[in-house]
This record gives C-alpha cells, structure tokens and sequence, in this order.
C-alpha cells in the first residue's frame, strides 16, 4: 500500500499516454487532478470504475477536475479500452511500473491464497499546487464519482 499520506507533495512523474504522448504532473499544474490507479483494462471493476468516471466527465470538469488514469497495460490494450468504452480521458501505459512504484500503489496481492504483484486500486486527488488532498484506498467503482467529489 501507498507510503504517501494526505497534505504531501505528489510525486512528480512522466509517462506515455494511449497514443504514446509524454504526460507529466507538471502539464495539470493550476488544475485539480484525480490520478485514479487500477489493475487492469477491459476487467469488470475497472471498467465499471472508468465507466462511472465516464459518465460523470461532464460534472467533474465543471467541478474543476482533470483526470488520468494509469495502468501497467500496454499503449496498445489502452487505445481498444478507450475506443471500446468512448473514454474522454487518457490513460498512462506504466508497463515498467516507475509511477506505480513512486505512489507505491504496485506490490504483493494475494487472491485464492496465491500470491502475485499488482496494482492497489487507489485514486489520489491532487490540488492545483500539486498536494495530495485525499486519497481513496477504498475505490467503490460504481460510486467513484460521489467519493471523488466528497473529498
């Protein structure tokens, strides 16, 4: 789970996009930024959590949010989840895992008692001066908007 607590300064990062495009925390520097991390693309909760952040883009934005999803999957796998799933947001292709680790949201899971490594469903909301205001280690994927906008 993640070392960073609310008020700290949110690691700093550079990652390629879907359509392989350098995107860093610096480019949503003035801006609110939800930075939602999620195991994997096209599984039912996550596509139930980007869903719900779909459908409420318009809302969020209003409300003064960016958002950016990140992910260990592929350039590739990302362009099919947005195309599949009309996604207005973008979504970083972290396959060395160098963002998951600073935000420390990668490590050991165990499911069926099989141990494995993965990614920790985590959202950091980040304000306009780039300080962690809330993180959400309980992400409820049909409801991540309401507990977007409660923080």
């Amino acid at each position: 789970m993640t070392h960073l607590t609310e008020g700290d300064k949110a690691p700093d990062f550079t990652g390629l996009n879907e359509n392989g495009e350098s995107v860093s925390l610096s480019d949503f520097k003035g801006q609110n930024l939800v930075l939602f991390f999620y195991p994997k693309d096209n599984t039912p909760t996550c596509t139930e959590e980007a869903c719900n952040l779909r459908d409420n883009y318009g809302l969020l934005k209003k409300k003064g949010y960016a958002i950016l999803g990140v992910s260990a999957d592929s350039q590739r796998k990302h362009q099919n989840f947005i195309k599949k799933f009309d996604l207005p947001f973008p979504l970083l292709a972290d396959v060395d895992q160098t963002i998951l680790n600073a935000y420390g949201v990668w490590g050991e899971k165990q499911m069926f008692g099989k141990k494995y490594m993965g990614i920790f469903r985590t959202t950091f909301v980040i304000d306009a001066e780039g300080n962690i205001a809330k993180i959400i280690r309980k992400v409820q994927a049909k409801d991540h908007t309401n507990q977007i906008l409660e923080a």
